[in-house]
């Protein structure tokens, strides 16, 4: 194992939005997403702290394609807080889509984060939504339990993982990708260009094998 990637007190698995629509079958899968779920619950069982994630948008949410006439999943527009991409409606409050994978096994996750549920704002980072403005919540539970470093997993890499990873970073935590804890989309070389971002931003990366899973 790497130095200083020895799993303590201080540190916790943030396991991203493994939720069934964005597995195979869902409405906006992450291609091989359920593969995650084993690693993650593999992951679960190394680290004595756990926080999940869940995307949990109300019907009708600004980012959904079918609220915007005549606009497709996958388009960009421009609303108050910038550029959106336009999603197929998932992860539906209170439906199949929006709940974690029937096979996820985190007995001893802490806390569920859920992001979205503002009609009128997206949410990609688990810290903040996206707007930059408008808190989940989840820095001042982290800092408040005495946490120093965040590890990540889930879906998908390029992007709920990577703003994730940024935000912990930007919100003054160390922040470590499990590399093969996640599989991304690559919506347009969206994967290498997040990639390279936390680069920039000093998150590190590793294997769940070099963390002894």
């Amino acid at each position: 194992m790497p130095e200083g990637l020895a799993i303590g007190e201080r540190d916790i698995l943030l396991v991203v939005d493994v939720q069934n629509d964005f597995c195979p079958g869902g409405a906006l899968a992450v291609p091989r997403g359920d593969e995650v779920v084993p690693v993650v619950n593999r992951l679960a069982r190394r680290f004595p702290h756990l926080v999940l994630t869940q995307d949990w948008h109300p019907p009708g949410h600004q980012s959904f394609a079918s609220r915007h006439r005549g606009r497709k999943p996958f388009e960009t527009i421009e609303v108050a807080y910038g550029p959106q991409t336009l999603w197929p409606d998932h992860c539906v409050q209170g439906t199949r889509g929006a709940e974690f994978h029937p096979r996820l096994e985190v007995p001893g996750a802490e806390l569920v984060i859920r992001k979205g549920f503002r009609a009128g704002i997206d949410s990609y980072s688990t810290f903040f939504e996206n707007d930059r403005a408008t808190p989940t919540g989840l820095a001042g539970y982290l800092r408040e339990r005495g946490f120093g470093r965040v590890f990540l997993a889930g879906l998908a890499t390029d992007f709920c993982v990577h703003y994730s990873a940024l935000d912990a970073r930007a919100s003054g935590f160390e922040a470590v990708v499990i590399e093969d804890a996640c599989r991304g989309i690559d919506l347009a070389g969206s994967l290498a260009a997040a990639l390279a971002a936390m680069v920039r931003a000093g998150v590190a990366r590793t294997t769940v094998a070099a963390l002894g899973g």
